[in-house]
């Protein structure tokens, strides 16, 4: 996955000016592809949020801090063997540095923040289009992902010393606290190579 993740930045300000802030139209992005996308992100979405809710009952918060770090890169890896799409999450600020943005992956989360500030409902922002690479062409789609009730247990701005403390120990490096309900958190990232 890590290779589909470098682009221009002529490609990336083409594909931006032409399909961010809402669904796809742009003529080149191939609408059943968005669909499948948009069915992926669920899917991804609803086996994470199992997941985090089920360590939450099970361990605590403190001991769920793991679901993000361990499954939730199982969840995508799952999704991509069924699926065939390399599949995973980035952010503006994150708590795991192998999930840091790629130029254009930062460009569109900018962008998913710039219209949550100007009151879009963040759980309708997507962005998708076909980028080329090397010479091969890929299709790219994005799911803007807000922050809800569950994430702010470890992504707060009010965060427990208990859970802050595991945190630290796990990623010591982390910025991924001081949300709020409704902002961005980041987005889930879908990448198929184009025939």
């Amino acid at each position: 996955m890590k290779g589909h993740r470098v682009v221009t930045a002529a490609v990336a300000v083409l594909a931006l000016a032409a399909t961010v802030g809402g669904p796809p139209r742009a003529a080149e992005v191939p609408e059943a592809l968005v669909q499948e996308a948009r069915g992926l992100a669920k899917t991804f979405f609803t086996r994470l949020k199992g997941e985090l809710q089920k360590a939450i009952a099970e361990k605590g918060p403190a001991g769920a801090i793991g679901v993000c770090g361990e499954a939730a890169p199982g969840i995508g890896t799952r999704v991509s063997q069924e699926s065939g799409w390399a599949v995973g999450r980035t952010a503006l600020r994150v708590r795991n540095p192998r999930n840091a943005p790629s130029p254009l992956e930062r460009a569109v989360l900018i962008r998913f923040r710039e219209a949550i500030r100007a009151g879009a409902d963040p759980k309708t922002l997507e962005w998708a289009a076909v980028v080329e690479e090397g010479g091969q062409k890929y299709f790219h789609y994005m799911k803007a992902i807000p922050t809800g009730e569950i994430c702010l247990v470890c992504h707060g701005g009010n965060v427990d010393p208990e859970v802050r403390r595991a945190i630290l120990a796990r990623y010591p490096a982390d910025a991924a606290t001081g949300f709020e309900a409704g902002e961005l958190r980041g987005a889930f990232t879908f990448v198929k190579p184009l025939d």
